[in-house]
């Protein structure tokens, strides 16, 4: 599988949003690859990685975020289960859970209906060690801010919005990745 070719399937034009999406998601797959590469113990899947990390926000052209040149229909919030249905839909049902569950540090159903979010009524945790891997790593690279990594008090900060269950599994997960 090749998630360049999905990338241009989805993104034909070389614009500034495909630039975006190319450079913040080859960040995020690198991070998960160091990640990888610093704990062997984890046995992670290192072509699942990459190819996922490529992949996770493959919906957000389906959202209304006009500062990173997005101009859908979608709240933000709901690209990554519009990208799962992509990815669903391509024949890769693994990828799509990456998108699904990467949102904040990954969202329950009592996230999603306490806060009202704008998407389906399930849980979208990530189970898999991969998926939890690219969550953590997405939470380190914005796309208003290419190539600029975040610190972990700055990372947190950005989780803040999802409340504390998204901050406690980053917390576990800055001492299972770090």
């Amino acid at each position: 599988m090749s998630p360049i070719t999905i990338i241009d399937k989805y993104y034909p034009e070389d614009n500034e949003r495909k630039h975006i999406l190319s450079v913040h998601s080859r960040l995020v797959a690198e991070k998960a690859l160091w990640i990888a590469d610093h704990h062997p113990e984890l046995q992670l899947d290192k072509d699942f990685l990459y190819e996922a990390g490529m992949l996770h926000d493959i919906g957000i052209f389906l959202t209304n975020a006009p500062g990173i040149f997005c101009f859908g229909d979608q709240p933000y919030i709901c690209h990554g289960y519009l990208g799962a249905d992509l990815m669903r839909q391509e024949g890769y049902p693994r990828h799509a859970l990456v998108c699904e569950r990467h949102t904040g540090a990954g969202l329950s159903l009592d996230d999603i209906i306490t806060q009202n979010l704008p998407v389906p009524h399930r849980d979208m945790l990530p189970v898999s060690l991969e998926e939890q891997v690219i969550c953590f790593a997405d939470k380190f690279y914005s796309k208003t801010h290419l190539e600029r990594e975040k610190t972990v008090e700055k990372a947190r900060k950005s989780l803040s919005y999802f409340g504390n269950a998204g901050l406690e599994r980053f917390d576990c997960w800055c001492e299972q990745f770090l």
